[in-house]
């Protein structure tokens, strides 16, 4: 089975248990305003610039294609960098192969695992489901979704998967919708599921100024956490540098809030509905 990764990250300790190697699959149904991951975004390789060394010559943007999506580098736009500084960003390769990959570091994973992470791994739900498969009872395997995805596409990736990490942006749908650009009834659905499944997970919650770390959202989080017997919740300050990937890429970023606003992770309201807060 084929599928389009954009990182292999290797000794991470964020993304689960243990030490781990982090697999970031290419694709993603949402568009998230603070997106720090823009790379992951869309499903196809595509190509990059590196904005170190860049002598802003304009000759990698004069060789690019205008399109009604905004401006893409092309094959033309790397010959034409002096500096060489632009890079296919996406590789296609074999869920055997990827396995493959992951398992010469078997012996530094043991007590950790690999992580699927994104973009959005469920988009890529046939290769990712392959991966697992294959490395069911070998190593330890995690993914890292917004579970926007079917239910039944999510119920086979829960069966695969050890484990899982688990956003939850936004408990209102039209605000959801307004900065993700979806419906969170999916993900509320596939989150329920998953909450009785018995299998172990963590949630988190990405804290964005004036859109998520509101006391009305965090509120319902805090009350969905409870009424499903989750006790317990990652909370990720918003990172100002989550901007700087986009010029790579010739997009722009619009937040559409205000950055300079300091996150509130409002701890007491989780602890008032019995949920513990750790701040990553």
């Amino acid at each position: 089975m084929q599928g389009t990764i954009f990182s292999i990250e290797e000794f991470s300790v964020y993304d689960g248990p243990g030490i781990r190697t982090t697999v970031f699959l290419k694709g993603c149904p949402l568009r998230c305003s603070w997106c720090h991951n823009p790379e992951g975004q869309r499903a196809e390789p595509e190509i990059v610039r590196s904005p170190n060394g860049c002598l802003l010559c304009g000759r990698c943007e004069a060789a690019a294609n205008r399109t009604a999506a905004g401006t893409v580098f092309t094959e033309d736009s790397i010959r034409a960098c002096p500096r060489g500084l632009l890079r296919v960003c996406g590789q296609t390769l074999d869920s055997h192969e990827l396995c493959e990959q992951i398992r010469k570091n078997r012996r530094m994973l043991q007590g950790g695992g690999v992580t699927f992470s994104g973009g959005e791994p469920l988009s890529q739900h046939a290769f990712l489901c392959a991966a697992l498969a294959e490395l069911q009872g070998d190593l330890h395997t995690a993914v890292q979704t917004s579970g926007y995805a079917t239910a039944d596409v999510f119920a086979r990736v829960l069966e695969l998967a050890d484990y899982f990490l688990y956003d939850l942006k936004l408990a209102d749908d039209a605000t959801h919708q307004r900065y993700t650009g979806v419906s969170n009834r999916r993900i509320l659905a596939n989150f329920a599921s998953l909450a009785a499944s018995g299998k172990p997970f963590t949630v988190r919650i990405p804290l964005i100024p004036g859109v998520t770390d509101t006391t009305e959202n965090l509120s319902a989080i805090a009350r969905l956490l409870q009424d499903s017997g989750v006790f317990s919740v990652e909370l990720l300050p918003y990172n100002r540098m989550a901007g700087g990937k986009y010029k790579m890429l010739l997009r722009t970023y619009d937040p559409q809030f205000d950055e300079a606003v300091a996150v509130d992770p409002h701890a007491e309201i989780f602890a008032k509905h019995g949920v513990n807060v750790t701040i990553l």
